[in-house]
């Protein structure tokens, strides 16, 4: 088995909004279509070493610090966690995706949701595609203020800022430049509300949850770009061959060393 590395994407909201998430993808097009006898890939993300400490913050310097207190530590901090490891090293919040894939399973797209309650984003991760909405509701009463960036080795860009929201919400279209991937959002009030998302273009994808399992299936025989990525471990790619009817089993696993500093 060979150990993989994983890299982020981002997401983050409040208050009740829907955002269209578009693409710049040119003329290429997934193609959706039946599978027989397709293959799959299946395994396990695991950390192994020291997970990183969460970040802390002082809740006295932000907004609405007694509300937001219920998850503090009980010290007067409220800490953001990036790093989520299951009782048997199992890592959460990954992403893995097939990309660069022309053809394949019907691509299902739905709505995703994400939640501010009591002064958090759920989920922490998530996708997102040219086709999908992104529902945001505000579980809380207090305020929250949108910030979203997205961003590449070649810069940062601004894609959405909407201060104060009401809980009536909102609705923007946010266009990521040509080849990017990542997008994040926090809130400019409280800035332990944080999470992540990624762009995807086929259905071929997996988000891993507690124990850091996955699975892709339906898959036609062929040899495939594989991606791993987590909001705050990196990236590893690497080509995979998939057989009609087999499945291949990866190891994928993170190590203190990988971790962002």
């Amino acid at each position: 088995m060979k150990r993989i590395i994983v890299g982020g994407l981002c997401l983050a909201m409040c208050a009740h909004m829907s955002v269209a998430v578009g693409l710049h993808t040119d003329a290429w097009a997934y193609e959706s279509g039946i599978v027989t006898n397709g293959g799959a890939v299946q395994g396990k993300v695991t950390f192994s070493g020291t997970v990183p400490d969460p970040k802390i913050f002082e809740l006295r310097r932000y907004y609405d610090r007694e509300y937001c207190a219920t998850l503090s530590d009980g010290k007067g901090h409220r800490l953001l966690k990036e790093v989520n490891v299951g009782p048997e090293g199992g890592l959460r919040d990954v992403v893995v995706v097939i990309e660069g894939i022309e053809k394949g399973k019907p691509f299902a797209v739905t709505d995703a949701e994400v939640e501010a309650s009591l002064c958090q984003f759920l989920p922490f991760v998530t996708v997102v595609s040219d086709k999908r909405k992104v529902s945001v509701f505000n579980r809380d009463p207090v305020s929250h203020d949108i910030q979203g960036y997205a961003y590449d080795q070649s810069g940062v860009d601004i894609v959405l800022h909407r201060p104060a929201l009401h809980v009536s919400g909102t609705t923007d279209v946010v266009q990521l430049v040509k080849g990017r991937k990542v997008f994040t959002m926090q809130c400019g009030m409280h800035p332990y509300m944080q999470n992540w998302g990624y762009a995807i273009d086929n259905p071929y994808y997996a988000v891993t949850g507690p124990t850091g399992a996955f699975t892709i299936g339906d898959l036609p025989a062929g040899t495939y770009h594989l991606k791993v990525w987590h909001p705050t471990l990196g990236t590893h790619e690497r080509e995979i061959t998939v057989k009609s009817n087999e499945t291949v089993t990866l190891d994928l696993a993170f190590d203190t060393t990988q971790a962002a500093k």
